[in-house]
């Protein structure tokens, strides 16, 4: 048996796959103690038996691996968009038929403790801060940069949601009138900084190097521009393909041009990026820099690091387990208040 200070449930909803985590406090952190997955499946499963098998799920876990007793708090991270403060689930376009679900409610009646809810952004953003590449600050964002382009945002030491729970949603924002499309808009941050918007980037320049007859190795010919991903063009760019290299200094610059954007408004300490620019940090950083260098405030620049997110392939553990942690500390954990 694991001894804590308190006993925490992590779920992680996404459109293909759900994760529950159960993990211990201690001082310095949190130690996972078990996990468990199942298909989300939401074309032939309902969102209320889905509830059913994450009740079910961390009931096991938690005798299987833990403590007797039930947990102190649950944290549900979810793609939007959400109700953080209601506790709903807003139709998720990745959860077809999760319409207006009040997942705290129910699994707060199921388990029998607080539950609390934020989107897979802000998820992240409190991980990264507590406990990976942005342990240690009071202002800092943290962007996804991964199949689409979202923030998180920690101000003045605490999550800041905003006021109807579209705080950090940067992917939206114009950096050119033309460009490829995110977020339903032309040249919009995302449509550059994705893996969709790369993809697409690369499609349109890989088309005009066909034309001229010039050989492209992650597109062998015209047939194959609908195939191009992201990963194809960062695979190409580590093989020293030129075009490949070529549209992610691109994606750099708008990604600097963004970041900018961001230092000049909201002057964080650090700006920590997942997924795409860990991988392809030496191919994005020198355009990026150049272009911070040339469109941000010397002095909100020069205290803002950019650094790579630091948890890797578990940062949805400790996405989900980190909202547990954020809302006890927010909103009182009731373990205290009967003292």
């Amino acid at each position: 048996m694991v001894e804590a200070s308190r006993v925490l449930i992590g779920v992680d909803i996404g459109g293909t796959k759900t994760a529950i985590v159960a993990a211990a406090t201690h001082p310095h952190g949190l130690q996972v103690i078990g996990r468990r997955t199942f298909p989300t499946e939401p074309a032939s499963r309902s969102w209320r038996e889905a509830l059913g098998m994450i009740c079910e799920e961390a009931r096991a876990l938690l005798k299987e691996k833990g403590p007797s007793r039930g947990p102190d708090a649950i944290g549900v991270s979810c793609g939007g968009p959400l109700d953080s403060r209601e506790g709903v689930l807003l139709s998720p376009p990745n959860l077809p038929g999760w319409d207006r679900v009040p997942i705290v409610e129910e699994l707060q009646k199921a388990l029998g403790c607080r539950a609390f809810l934020q989107n897979d952004a802000n998820s992240c953003a409190l991980a990264e801060w507590r406990l990976g590449a942005g342990m240690g600050t009071r202002n800092m964002i943290f962007l996804t940069f991964g199949t689409g382009m979202g923030a998180g945002l920690i101000l003045d030491g605490r999550l800041y949601e905003g006021t109807s729970d579209l705080g950090g949603e940067v992917g939206h924002i114009r950096l050119a009138e033309e460009g490829p499309e995110g977020y339903g808009k032309a040249g919009s941050f995302e449509g550059f900084c994705s893996g969709g918007g790369i993809a697409r980037l690369a499609r349109a320049e890989a088309e005009k190097w066909l034309a001229t007859g010039r050989t492209v190795s992650f597109c062998p010919d015209a047939a194959a521009l609908d195939s191009i991903t992201a990963k194809a063009v960062g695979d190409a760019a580590e093989a020293g393909d030129p075009l490949a290299r070529e549209v992610l200094a691109t994606t750099g610059r708008y990604l600097g041009r963004g970041l900018a954007l961001l230092m000049d408004i909201l002057n964080p300490q650090r700006i920590v990026i997942g997924s795409i620019f860990i991988r392809c940090r030496r191919f994005l950083q020198p355009a990026m820099d150049a272009e911070i260098a040339r469109e941000a405030l010397p002095g909100t620049a020069r205290v803002c690091e950019v650094v790579p997110a630091k948890l890797g392939d578990n940062i949805g553990d400790y996405a989900s387990l980190s909202v547990a942690v954020d809302g006890l500390a927010r909103h009182g954990d009731p373990r205290k208040e009967k003292r």
